[in-house]
């Protein structure tokens, strides 16, 4: 059978091939109860539409590209899940890349990307080099960093305020006590960890205390669940702080996991308090304090910045929008 044309939609929809194609391919542009009609006949059609000569026609796909961390977090599946809802609403498709915090596989990633003509990309970088986003920046595909601040006006970006949600998060400690504190957090080369403890530090000298006496640091491979109880048998093996701001949630639960498991009571023998606010923190053996990131918001607020940069490049203003974080009270630090 011989595959069904743009004609053949436009016919049964009663519109031209262009609005067709516009549909297809810029569907912004095409008013609602027209869009659903020529969708209606592409659905009752089986129309397929040939991704990859429209693109080489374009040059471009109606693609864009996510790079994160670690897709395993349930914080980069709330974000990747608001790229996706805005993106699928204007008509793109999202290709995945999942780093695992690897540079190198972060570059391989994004010349994929690049080869796959996306036209733009949306990253949580690995590291601090710019090289590697330049490249594909002198490829003319757009970029937007999320979870991550922009240093140069022409750069889109979304960001929460990671000093201040570390700053916040120690000072809850200290409001209720606590005066020997410990800092967890995955690899320092991750710029989330570094704003996190230089907020934990500013917080305890707030308090009228020296960090390097006050604040213990321990710095894993990973922000994993399982570097979480390794941390818990450290501490317990080097002397239990009064209290552990963990650098996010899945740490935070492994480390949970490691003290009840010693018989620690959480919180009357020491307070624990996450990053992310994850689903799962509410739902853990004692419910989890933490920090609140707008994950899903984050997610839907960088992908309309990128496609805005994409399809109005002329009008298109760039923005270097800064979250603010929310203190979450649970029965850890209650």
């Amino acid at each position: 059978m011989a595959p069904v044309s743009i004609k053949e939609v436009a016919a049964r929809a009663g519109v031209s091939p262009g609005t067709v194609s516009n549909v297809l391919n810029r569907p912004e542009k095409v008013a609602p109860p027209t869009r659903e009609r020529v969708e209606r006949a592409v659905r009752e059609l089986g129309f397929v539409r040939h991704g990859s000569a429209s693109s080489l026609r374009a040059g471009h796909s109606r693609t864009i590209g996510l790079s994160v961390i670690d897709i395993g977090n349930p914080f980069f599946t709330d974000i990747a899940a608001g790229v996706e809802e805005v993106a699928s609403e204007l008509g793109y498709a999202v290709i995945l890349g999942n780093s695992a915090g690897d540079l190198s596989k972060e570059e391989r990633n994004l010349l994929v990307l690049a080869e796959q003509r996306v036209r733009g990309v949306l990253i949580t970088p690995s590291g601090e080099d710019p090289a590697p986003l330049e490249r594909i920046r002198e490829r003319g595909i757009h970029l937007v960093l999320v979870d991550h601040p922009a240093h140069r006006h022409d750069q889109c970006s979304v960001a929460v305020n990671d000093v201040a949600g570390g700053s916040m998060a120690v000072a809850h400690l200290l409001g209720r006590g606590a005066r020997r504190l410990a800092y967890v957090s995955g690899p320092l080369s991750i710029r989330q960890c570094q704003d996190r403890l230089a907020g934990a530090r500013q917080a305890v000298r707030q308090a009228g205390l020296d960090p390097a006496v006050a604040l213990t640091e321990l710095s894993l491979p990973a922000l994993n669940a399982r570097y979480g109880q390794q941390a818990a048998a450290e501490l317990l093996g080097s002397g239990l702080p009064d209290a552990v701001f963990c650098a996010n949630d899945l740490l935070a639960l492994g480390l949970l996991r490691g003290l009840l498991q010693a018989g620690v009571r959480v919180p009357d023998d020491v307070a624990l308090i996450g990053y992310d606010d994850i689903d799962f923190a509410a739902a853990s053996a004692v419910s989890l304090s933490s920090i609140r990131q707008p994950t899903h918001r984050l997610g839907r607020i960088a992908t309309r910045l990128l496609l805005d940069e994409c399809d109005n490049p002329a009008g298109h203003v760039h923005q270097q929008i800064m979250f603010q974080p929310e203190l979450v009270v649970r029965e850890s630090t209650a």
